[in-house]
């Protein structure tokens, strides 16, 4: 038995063969041409069908994993447009008479080096996509198959890592699990693992051997371990272990319809956090109170300029009728940091998460913020919909929200709009700046919802994205804590409500302690909902 450690990106036990992701040799020479202008339509047409390609791929993955994560192949499209990548490319066959290929490989190699040396981790991750999309152009010109072979029984996938155009080409009613060498937390086989609640390990490096296809294995993805060709008692174990979280996942089943209660009466909402109107299936099929996090900078994220009007009162009212009557509370839009969308032509920060993002955007282009608030207060006459504003620091920012959001109730009057006059406001509770002035925004506000994310690291003076610091990163500090009780006591006291976003709010090892703060609402993701009412139902 061989025994591989990794991480864990997703828990679960899956037993069967591994199966090696084998991709399509293709060998890159450099070689001359004669005709430039023929080689460059050359790659054109090749470019061009890439691009078809993906528009099928990003189709499937809608269907598939839902429309956030499938609008990564929208960004490969347009990163096959991209100036800079398309002059590198004519630039090389141009001035070198060189073979398409040699030239798309090349870029291919220099691009992913600039944007894996760069600080930022949002633009390291771009090293991958842009591989991904150059191996796609270069299997055209080379006239070979993307790789991938065909599934002939349920099997646990292995690779270095997996591209997304990859993932997405998976029989999923096949794959039993992932195992990688390479990946983060983040990456595309990780989201996709959570997507399916499939267990995935990834980082295994070398250990992970191309030699082991066919063997039988085990991914335990509680504890982030792959076993290679199990011995007996091994595999009784896992039998075992699966057995058990089957039958626990059964059990939360059980608990739909049942109270947030716990042994001695305390009630608190569970409500779920959302990225898209495609995930509110999930929203309603764990059985969650409301929606306490939907992520509006979707919207912006998948348009290749500013939505609409129109388009996002669409969105707003799709979410808050489908919820029927259930609280829906709508973050306006929190681009900056790690979501940058080219339209709005942000420019480059040395210091992203400290920079300007979020309700500094809003306040500093209010053409933006009023849009976005007609198209909420117009959805608001369709459901239970509430605001929060994101990354606030001060009153005086408040404030200025309130004119802004009175300046486009007059608009919407003269118009003859409907709208709610009193939609509930709230504010994220992020910075160590807001939970210090907590009583006083409370006092302009009607709740509160802590984002431990950022709350964390700012608390900590940690950036989150930072990998080398993952030793240091600690949501459980004690000054954590005592910020989001500083938080409470001073809703409270102020006779307001307060939620939790953040991940904390799934930690279950949390939850008893959030319950003694008093804590009104937990918003988790979907599929940690049913999960969060066991524990609550089992806190005294």
């Amino acid at each position: 038995m061989i025994t591989i450690e990794g991480k864990s990106v997703f828990g679960g036990v899956s037993i069967g063969k591994l199966m090696f992701y084998k991709r399509n040799e293709k060998v890159i020479r450099r070689t001359h041409v004669d005709d430039v202008d023929a080689e460059w339509k050359r790659f054109e047409e090749a470019k061009n069908t890439a691009i078809d390609q993906l528009k099928v791929l990003y189709d499937k993955a809608i269907e598939d994993v839902g429309e956030a994560n499938a609008m990564i192949f929208e960004i490969h499209q347009m990163m096959l447009d991209d100036l800079d990548y398309l002059e590198s490319i004519e630039g090389i066959i141009r001035t070198q008479s060189v073979n398409a290929e040699y030239a798309v490989s090349t870029t291919a190699d220099n691009f992913a080096q600039m944007f894996a040396s760069m600080d930022d981790a949002y633009m390291q991750g771009r090293a991958a996509d842009v591989k991904d999309v150059s191996e796609r152009v270069l299997d055209i010109l080379c006239g070979v198959s993307n790789g991938t072979r065909e599934m002939t029984e349920p099997c646990i996938v292995a690779a270095d890592d997996l591209a997304p155009s990859e993932t997405v080409q998976l029989d999923k009613e096949k794959v039993l699990g992932f195992a990688t060498m390479y990946g983060s937390s983040n990456s595309h086989t990780a989201i996709l693992a959570r997507t399916m609640n499939i267990p995935a390990v990834i980082g295994m490096g070398e250990a992970l051997n191309p030699k082991y296809d066919g063997e039988m294995a085990i991914i335990d993805g509680f504890t982030g371990t792959l076993y290679v060709d199990p011995d007996e008692e091994t595999l009784a174990k896992m039998q075992e272990k699966r057995a058990k979280d089957l039958e626990q996942k059964e059990l939360l089943n059980q608990l739909k319809g049942k109270e947030n209660v716990t042994k001695s009466g305390q009630k608190i909402n569970v409500y779920a956090n959302i990225g898209n109107v495609s995930d509110l299936g999930a929203v309603l099929k764990n059985d969650a109170g409301g929606v306490g996090l939907f992520r509006s900078e979707f919207l912006y994220l998948e348009n290749s300029t500013y939505p609409t009007e129109e388009q996002q009162f669409a969105a707003y009212k799709q979410v808050v009728e489908s919820m029927a009557g259930k609280k829906v509370i709508i973050r306006t839009l929190d681009i900056g940091a790690d979501k940058q969308v080219d339209y709005f032509n942000l420019a480059k920060e040395e210091n992203p998460a400290l920079g300007y993002r979020a309700i500094r955007i809003c306040l500093t282009r209010p053409e933006i913020f009023k849009t976005q608030l007609r198209a909420l207060y117009r959805a608001s006459v369709y459901g239970n919909l509430s605001i929060m504003f994101p990354m606030i620091i001060s009153v005086k920012e408040v404030r200025k929200i309130k004119e802004i959001i009175e300046e486009v109730k007059a608009e919407l009057r003269e118009e003859g709009l409907p709208f709610k006059e009193d939609v509930e406001l709230g504010i994220m509770i992020e910075t160590p700046a807001s939970v210090m002035m907590s009583r006083e925004l409370a006092k302009e506000v009607d709740f509160f919802s802590v984002g431990t994310n950022d709350l964390t690291q700012y608390t900590l003076a940690i950036d989150r994205q930072n990998l080398a610091l993952d030793e240091f990163y600690d949501p459980h500090h004690p000054a954590v804590l005592a910020m989001i009780k500083m938080a409470a006591d001073n809703a409270h006291a102020e006779g307001k409500w307060i939620g939790i976003c953040g991940e904390l709010g799934a930690d279950l090892e949390l939850t008893e302690e959030f319950l003694k703060m008093g804590l009104d609402e937990l918003s988790v993701s979907p599929a940690m909902v049913l999960p969060l009412r066991k524990k609550i139902r089992e806190c005294e």
